[in-house]
């Protein structure tokens, strides 16, 4: 480790190789020099309101880049997220879900420790982190580290260049997360790249460009041997100067807004960037640790500090004394270092806790002390510095002695993201006594001692065993008992511990089922001694199976002894069928093949040690080893520009998006990032309780007391209309005399702040008449005729007859579970009244500003020139931000209106996903006809739409000559479900290919084949009478299969399932058809302004919506393409209602066919404008020709115009043309499934797509990995989880769980197919925002098909039930292995479900 001396002028730190520390030398600084060290001399002084009487308070002293802050009496609600947002006007880190699951608020923070002189680095969710914490330590946010203005960090400059950054909201946490690790780890491997990033989540990219990015930071020479491979590419080894290496196979563009566009090559193929002009990493562009700090820390004097907020006392004592003394006095408060736990609660449950004790800075608690026996860790230790300890004592101890310690190691490293385990403690985990604990388990059977204190009972010593969890969140301490610290034993010999764990996500996810299991065999035999198995999620706590180990000790370890435990095991460990968490038989199967997976590793052992001659079975060795997890190279292959295309034009190349840098660097603007306004007010949504209800009473008193809440808006308070109109039907902006589902909105309460009008919103006091006929699922939604119309249906050829000619009939039914759009911005909204003539400015997230517009202005009868739109930018939006939106901000412009003062929303996470809908769950049935039924929700909405679209797509495809379907939109008391990416399509084609996968399974052949067979061929009409040609969808076809090498990895496959009994592979290829275009034919046109100023520069405002699909971007390049100038003179500023009047929403995969055309035809007339001043100046510059067009009098600005296609469905007849065009692709994906757990991985996947002529590749495959990734959790994890009355459970990252970067394919491929044309859209090229979601579905027809091989093993042949998402517990179960076949499944009606089926 680098010691670094502070003679003369202080250096940076850099960081050294120990984890997370930096050593410095016992000197300290001058004051004098640290503006020389990069430091302002500036101190930021931010004192609340002066505290009465003679009470204690307390004051901060800490850093926020570079800055000194020194805060007193701060709240202790007061969280660093909202503090640096709005009181330090730092807005690069966003707020995403407030829990700390998604990583949008990612920071880093430093702390120096005096014992190990070092200074630590780690990252951390400033959303959960309470300033009151911050004494002594020195924050850095994504400003703190580079800016476009200044200079940019290398980690900014990759993630954009990489094309990393779509919509942009989460770059900066992952810029924080991986700057954090580069802090710590200079030269980091893949490994640690994805460890760093797994608690940070994206919506839109994919993961795979983040990690292209990043991998450029690792060390050049060994890169591929970090990421698994043996070489990189083409087979070479690897050595310093390899070409091939996956570092160098980083493909960039050049820079927008000025930089050059380059065509490099490598390979013989185009790069999308490239890695050779990266800025170096420099350790001298980071901020130093504050020396003040340092001394500070050093001089050891700490005072007890007491912080005094509305509602919450907050001690941080300094001794274990006085923790105690403070315990004993308020024996309910809780203990908080972390505030993983307890700020969850307040934030989320309503808890409250007037006193909290948070001994952060009691040195006893931090203690690690290693013994000949064992090690003690300090309660108040996070589990990174646990982890770190176990991982040197691993490395120090004899194998033999660790065992305790490697099965916690492997529970750590999947416990939470890296920003939870940096925080997270150990005491803190074991007090808690969550029933899904990774740790108490494993704690538990290893025998693990708990020291306790306190002033009554003095210390005392705990078992962990099963006696020590006595029920939900209960342990055996008493209420005045503090946990110091957890004493782990060495192992003893002959004794082996292992650990074991199941959840949702392979990474950060709480466990489904987890388990520690510890077994000690008699000096060298086979029979036990000891056992001890321990389970977490299969009670209200951690429970231990101490019938089952009785079953065993005494006897050999052996088949018998297990057969014996299985029926004691299921006896012992029982699960209600409607137990809280559902996935009973799940997870009681697990519990079986936990225990099974612990007697094959340990006959392994005992045959490794000699003592049992029987060696493991072939086809069992591999259920003991992990799925595959090394990332190979992936390449991304596009089309060169046409030849003789000039250099300048950057149409068809690739090129970063244009936000990219602004993105990276926290400087881009939200909405919410907006400076708050004077007397500005917040709004808080008070939403239905009930599934359906008259509404008797509505009580606001007790709100209006509320310290803070201004007023309440009501229905009443509407002046102009109160409902929206959507598909021919009217919603309510607030409810006024009856709910229909719960989330739905009643009324709203105004603030001055945030946690004000939360507070008067839970005030609000609402009295309810129960109605019935309550309607959740389809079933019961058919059962009584519960329908939206119109009900469509279409026909070719005739099924009737064609059943009579079959020589087989085959009927069933698949279910597709809805998906939350979970775009990283919540709704969020600024209505600010100008105050002259009724005027507002709105600024919002929408994709649909014209609508927000005319609905206001609407809402409020006023005109709808008095209302302007603004949106700068969207961060994600997936079809989510259109009817809702507009909803929302009818409500909040009412409350503008009334209270004639700005007024700001931005909904939480779990409000969002409450009340905004989300995609609908479908049922399919086929046998005469393909009958799909759509779980509306309560409102209308776009669902009818919706139905109509499925049926026009549910032929993909394939050329059927007989075939019917039937679409109907259920209303239902649950809340309204809308658009999202693929409008219906998803849905539909999953139900189309699950019958070419019956077929194929009950006629025993490949599903490709029965797929190719039914293509559309040569000049086809679709079903409902449009021509196309299939020809490049068949070419997509046939390069799929080519590039994948499908004839011979099937075979491999085969043969890797023959010798595998409990891991299985399959391979699955699907093929898209996807009309692009809006079949309501007004809906296609657009315009555009542009305007040329004297300089030459170029503003260019358009009516497209940049939600992160590069709308602006590509419209930047037509304009330059058109005008013959580079990017760099091209500004788009926003979309905004008052420059482009009467926008078409962004959506249907259409806003740059449509924008596109309406720019180029702006730009085409100021160009020909300017010909005769070209004709007598040839040479220019372009600059010198707008000068003398403005002194010729030439006007500099043009509007332009996009009639659109004239596209139309006539559903009477039964034919139209609803599309302007199809896009095509096919996806192979191959698969590995744990049959055992129903965890998978994704080895490879190929796709080929047929796009025309990209206008910007990068873009373009961005946008088809982006949506691969989100229909990867459509089907195969993404579940909406709702009670028997109606209530979402899945509100936030910590129930519903959306793709992570450990989802992405090993080797993720992507290919654009060459020498395409399409002359239906601008510049030849296509839509492709929305097509690749479905082909996620290949994940989920790999999964089938690994399954089928797994059911094949169990006797089982022929098509089988299997629903979507394929989770691991629908895997799992449908693999039918002899211990799930053990489980006893409850009969359906028996009891009442913890969650219904919704589709």
């Amino acid at each position: 480790m680098q010691r670094l001396g502070l003679q003369g002028p202080l250096t940076p730190w850099a960081p050294g190789p120990g984890p997370g520390t930096v050593q410095v030398s016992s000197r300290t600084a001058q004051t004098d020099e640290k503006e020389a060290l990069g430091y302002s001399n500036g101190v930021v002084v931010v004192t609340q309101g002066k505290m009465s009487g003679n009470q204690e308070s307390g004051c901060l002293t800490f850093y926020v880049n570079g800055k000194k802050v020194t805060e007193r009496d701060v709240d202790p609600e007061t969280m660093l997220l909202p503090y640096l947002r709005k009181r330090m006007r730092l807005t690069g880190a966003k707020y995403g879900c407030g829990g700390g699951g998604c990583g949008a608020c990612t920071v880093m923070l430093s702390r120096y420790q005096v014992h190990s002189r070092s200074v630590v680095h780690c990252a951390v969710n400033a959303c959960l982190l309470p300033v009151c914490q911050l004494h002594g330590a020195a924050v850095t946010t994504v400003e703190g580290i580079g800016s476009t203005k200044t200079k940019l960090h290398p980690v900014q400059e990759r993630i954009a260049k990489a094309h990393g950054s779509q919509c942009g909201f989460c770059t900066p946490g992952m810029v924080m997360s991986m700057y954090t690790l580069l802090r710590n780890k200079p030269q980091p491997t893949m490994e640690d790249i994805t460890e760093a990033l797994a608690g940070n989540l994206c919506r839109c990219t994919g993961y795979r460009p983040i990690l292209d990015g990043y991998k450029t930071f690792c060390e050049s020479s060994n890169c591929c041997q970090n990421s698994g491979a043996k070489s990189c590419s083409s087979g070479n080894s690897i050595s310093e100067n390899n070409s091939n290496c996956c570092q160098q196979n980083g493909k960039e563009p050049g820079r927008a807004n000025g930089n050059e566009v380059t065509d490099d090559l490598e390979n013989g193929h185009l790069k999308l960037f490239n890695i050779d002009n990266l800025l170096p990493l420099d350790p001298t562009q980071d901020l130093i640790f504050p020396p003040e700090l340092i001394r500070m820390t050093e001089s050891g004097l700490q005072a007890t500090q007491t912080f005094r907020g509305e509602r919450i006392t907050w001690v941080s004592p300094v001794s274990l004394d006085e923790v105690v003394d403070l315990k004993s006095r308020h024996p309910e408060a809780p203990i908080v270092i972390g505030n993983t736990n307890i700020g969850l609660d307040i934030k989320f449950k309503g808890i409250l806790h007037p006193f909290i004790i948070s001994p952060t800075r009691v040195p006893d608690l931090f203690v690690v002390k290693n013994t000949p026996q064992g090690v003690s860790v300090g309660a108040g230790c996070s589990m990174s510095v646990v982890r770190a300890a176990l991982e040197d004592l691993v490395r120090t101890l004899p194998l033999g002695q660790t065992e305790v310690h490697r099965a916690l190691l492997q529970q750590l490293g999947n416990l939470a993201g890296q920003q939870i385990r940096n925080v997270a403690t150990l005491g803190g985990n074991i007090v808690s006594a969550y029933p899904n604990s990774d740790l108490n388990p494993v704690l538990a059977a290893g025998n693990c001692r708990l020291t306790v204190v306190s002033k009554a009972g003095g210390r005392r010593e705990i078992p962990m065993n099963k006696d020590f969890f006595v029920g939900f969140g209960k342990t055996l301490l008493n209420p005045d008992e503090i946990a110091v610290s957890v004493f782990i034993p060495i192992s003893r010999k002959g004794e082996f511990v292992r650990a074991f764990r199941q959840a949702p996500r392979k990474e950060n996810a709480l466990a489904t089922v987890n388990a520690g299991m510890r077994v000690r065999f008699h000096d060298g035999s086979s029979v036990v001694d000891e056992l001890s198995i321990f389970y977490g999620g299969v009670g209200p706590c951690t429970v231990g199976a101490s019938k089952t180990c009785q079953q065993i000790i005494g006897r050999p370890w052996g088949e018998e002894a297990l057969t014996a435990a299985y029926p004691v095991l299921l006896e012992e460990i029982l699960l209600p069928p409607s137990a809280p968490g559902g996935k009973v038989a799940f997870r009681r199967a697990l519990t079986l093949n936990f225990l099974f997976k612990f007697f094959l590793q340990m006959q392994q052992k005992l045959a490794e040690m000699g003592i049992i001659t029987d060696d493991l079975e072939q086809d069992m060795r591999s259920s003991l080893e992990a799925l595959p997890n090394d990332f190979l190279p992936s390449y991304q292959e596009f089309q060169d520009v046409l030849e003789g295309q000039p250099g300048q034009d950057p149409v068809g190349r690739p090129m970063m998006h244009r936000s990219a840098l602004s993105q990276a660097t926290g400087e881009a603007v939200y909405c919410d990032d907006m400076p708050k306004t004077e007397g500005e007010l917040f709004l808080s949504l008070v939403t239905s309780t009930k599934a359906h209800a008259k509404i008797l009473n509505m009580d606001v008193s007790a709100a209006l007391a509320l310290p803070g809440v201004v007023d309440v808006i009501t229905a009443r308070d509407i002046p102009g209309k109160k409902f929206r109109m959507f598909c021919g039907m009217n919603e309510e902006l607030l409810a006024e005399k009856e709910v229909t589902c719960v989330g739905q909105m009643v009324c709203a309460v105004v603030a001055d702040t945030k946690p004000h009008a939360k507070r008067g919103a839970a005030a609000v006091k609402i009295t309810y008449e129960d109605q019935p006929e309550l309607v959740f699922t389809v079933e019961e939604a058919i059962e009584k005729k519960s329908f939206f119309e119109p009900l469509r249906e279409i026909e070719r050829g005739n099924v009737s007859e064609g059943f009579k000619m079959a020589d087989h009939i085959h009927e069933g039914e698949i279910r597709i579970g809805g998906q939350e759009h979970f775009y990283m911005e919540t709704q969020s909204m600024l209505v600010i009244p100008v105050g002259e003539e009724g005027e507002m400015n709105v600024y919002l997230s929408t994709q649909h500003p014209a609508m927000a517009q005319d609905s206001i202005a609407e809402t409020l009868d006023i005109p709808s020139n008095r209302v302007t739109c603004h949106i700068k930018r969207i961060g994600g939006a997936f079809g989510g931000k259109v009817t809702k939106t507009t909803i929302l901000a009818c409500i909040t412009a009412v409350a503008a209106w009334k209270t004639e003062r700005s007024v700001r929303l931005v909904l939480e996470r779990g409000e969002d996903m409450l009340i905004t809908g989300a995609r609908h769950p479908v049922l399919g049935q086929y046998k005469a006809d393909v009958k799909y039924y759509a779980n509306a929700g309560n409102t209308a909405d776009e669902s009818p739409l919706i139905v109509a679209k499925i049926l026009l797509h549910f032929d993909n495809a394939y050329n059927i000559p007989n075939m019917r379907g039937r679409s109907a939109a259920c209303k239902t008391n649950l809340p309204s479900n809308t658009a999202f990416r693929g409008f219906g399509v998803p849905q539909c084609m999953l139900v189309t290919e699950s019958i070419i996968n019956d077929v194929a399974l009950k006629l025993g052949r490949p599903a490709e084949e029965i797929r190719e067979l039914n293509m559309y061929r040569g000049s086809s009409l679709t079903h409902y009478k449009m021509p196309f040609d299939p020809e490049n969808m068949l070419r997509c076809w046939e390069e799929c299969k080519r590039r994948s090498s499908i004839q011979r990895r099937r075979g491999d496959i085969a043969q890797f399932n023959q010798h595998n009994r409990f891991k299985k592979r399959g391979l699955a290829l699907v093929p898209i058809k996807y009309g692009i275009g809006f079949d309501i034919a007004f809906l296609n046109q657009a315009a555009a302004l542009v305007h040329i100023f004297q300089d030459g520069s170029v503003l260019v405002n358009h009516g497209g919506a940049e939600m992160g699909q590069g709308i602006h971007t590509k419209m930047q390049q037509v304009a330059s393409r058109e005008l013959r100038i580079p990017t760099s003179l091209i500004h788009i500023s926003e979309t905004n209602t008052h420059m482009v009047p009467n926008t078409c929403p962004s959506a249907a995969s259409f806003g740059t066919d449509a924008n596109g055309m309406a720019v180029k035809d702006a730009c085409e007339t100021l160009y020909k404008r300017l010909e005769p001043i070209r004709k007598r100046n040839p040479e220019g510059p372009w600059q010198s020709w707008i000068k003398a067009a403005f002194l010729e009098k030439i006007s500099l600005s043009a509007t332009g115009y996009y009639r659109g296609h004239d596209l139309y469905m006539d559903w009477e007849k039964q034919e139209g043309q609803p599309y302007a065009y199809f896009t095509y692709g096919v996806c192979c994906c191959e698969v590995e499934l744990d049959c055992l757990t129903g965890d998978y991985r994704t080895i490879r996947t190929d796709m080929v797509f047929d796009i025309g002529r990209s206008i910007n590749p990068s873009i373009d495959i961005g946008q088809i990995e982006g949506a691969f990734t989100q229909g990867v959790g459509l089907y195969t994890m993404e579940e909406l989880k709702f009670s028997p009355s109606g209530v979402l459970y899945t509100r936030g990252p910590g129930q519903y769980k959306i793709p992570a970067v450990c989802d992405v394919p090993l080797q993720f491929n992507i290919y654009l197919l060459r020498g395409t044309q399409n002359p239906h859209a601008i510049y030849s090229s296509k839509g492709i925002g929305e097509p690749a979601l479905f082909l996620g579905s290949s994940v989920f027809f790999a999964l089938k098909d690994a399954v089928a091989a797994a059911r094949s093993d169990a006797g089982l042949s022929g098509p089988f039930e299997f629903h979507s998402p394929a989770t691991p517990e629908t895997a799992c179960l449908a693999c039918a292995s002899h211990l799930t076949q053990m489980v006893p499944i409850s009969k359906p009606g028996s009891f009442q479900p913890w969650a219904i089926e919704t589709p």
